[in-house]
Formats: structure tokens, sequence, C-alpha cells
């Protein structure tokens, strides 16, 4: 905790004097041009993946980078979902997994969450992707756990297009989806290619799906 309230200081003495205009700005106003859903997990910061500035991105936060699938019992990530799309106009949305995700592992090795019951609860939303994973054959097990964080990132975007905010605007063609899953080790991403059905390096495929995965059925 000292240590975050000694580099508080350092932002409030150095950086934010630097940026006075901007923050001013940002004061009253927000105009994130992309919705970023990714893990909660330490190691992933996505402001710092993509180097983005203050107001740039709205982000959604959670274990396993979930998105419940609309329905009558609303929660935190439909009504950011809906504020971020309906209210904000978001132009992007990203779904990032990452490698190594604890949450991915748990559900890929049947790991026991008994003591753990909000969390098994939670990762129900992810069982399109593990029904998927499973029926894949998969050399190891690190290389089943890679197969499910892929599919989780699917079933999230699958997920998401049950949000009618979201419907209404691919209709429209408003927004575009994005399937990312980032290596921590690596640096790297791997986008979700929908005309291919796989995933391919986003330094090679820069453009990758952002048209098909945007208006496929």
């Amino acid at each position: 905790m000292q240590r975050l309230i000694e580099v508080f200081i350092k932002f409030r003495e150095g950086k934010y004097p630097e940026r006075i205009p901007l923050f001013h700005e940002l004061a009253t106003k927000q105009e994130p041009g992309t919705l970023f859903v990714t893990c909660s997990d330490s190691r992933v910061v996505p402001e710092f993946i993509t180097q983005s500035e203050p107001g740039d991105m709205f982000v959604i936060r959670n274990a396993g980078n979930i998105i419940p699938s609309f329905g009558p019992h609303h929660g935190g990530v439909s009504a950011t979902v809906e504020y971020a799309v309906a209210v904000l106009g978001v132009a992007d949305i990203v779904v990032c997994g990452h490698s190594d995700c604890g949450a991915m592992t748990a559900i890929a090795n049947d790991a026991d969450l008994s003591a753990l019951p909000a969390v098994s609860s939670w990762l129900h939303h992810a069982d399109a992707a593990k029904a998927i994973n499973d029926a894949h054959s998969h050399s190891c097990k690190s290389g089943k756990v890679a197969g499910m964080v892929r599919e989780n990132v699917i079933a999230q975007i699958a997920n998401l297009r049950t949000h009618p905010s979201v419907a209404l605007a691919l209709s429209d063609g408003r927004v575009r989806l994005h399937g990312w899953v980032y290596d921590i080790g690596e640096g790297s991403i791997q986008v979700y290619d929908a005309s291919s059905g796989r995933f391919v390096d986003l330094v090679e495929y820069p453009k990758a799906n952002v048209t098909s995965l945007a208006t496929a059925a």
C-alpha cells in the first residue's frame, strides 16, 4: 500500500501537471472508442498493453473475461455493456482472454471449486466453451487450457450478441466485435478470424475479423 501512495504522489507532482489540459477535458465528459472486456488477472493491464490514454477505453474486468447472456437478472456486466454501447456509443468491443488464466485452468481441469461457491457459479457462464473444448482432443494439459481460453473468448462474444443494445448496434453497423488472446510471456496477441475460424497473429493480420465477426450470424 505504501508503494501505491508513493506512486500517486509522483503522479500528482509530476505526470499530472504535464497533462493538465487532458485531465481538465476529461473532468466533465468521456468519449471512449472501445469497450475492452478482459480478466481481473493482475498481469493483464489493458491500458498498458494497448498504450491507451485516459478516456480511450471503457473497461470491464472480471474472473475469466466473462459476459453473461442477457436475461431477466441483470448484473453489473450487462449494465456496463449497455451503457457503453447505448450511451457512450463505443465503436469497438474487444473480448480479451489471456494465457495461464486461472479461471480457464480450473474449468479445463475440472477443479474442485466447492470451497468457492461464488466462483463456481460465475464460471458456469463458460459452460458452452467447456463443452466445445472437451469435445476436442488435446495433446497435453497446457494445450487443453489454451484451447479453453480460446473457446471462452468465442463463447463470450456469442453471449455479447444476446444483449439488445449490442444486437441493435450490430444491425445498424455501429459496432465491431473482436476476440483477442494475450500471451503474457510473449507479449503477443492472437485475434479470432471468423472467416477462417481460427486465431491468427494480430501483428500479421491487423484487420482480421473486423468486418466478418461483426456481421456474422
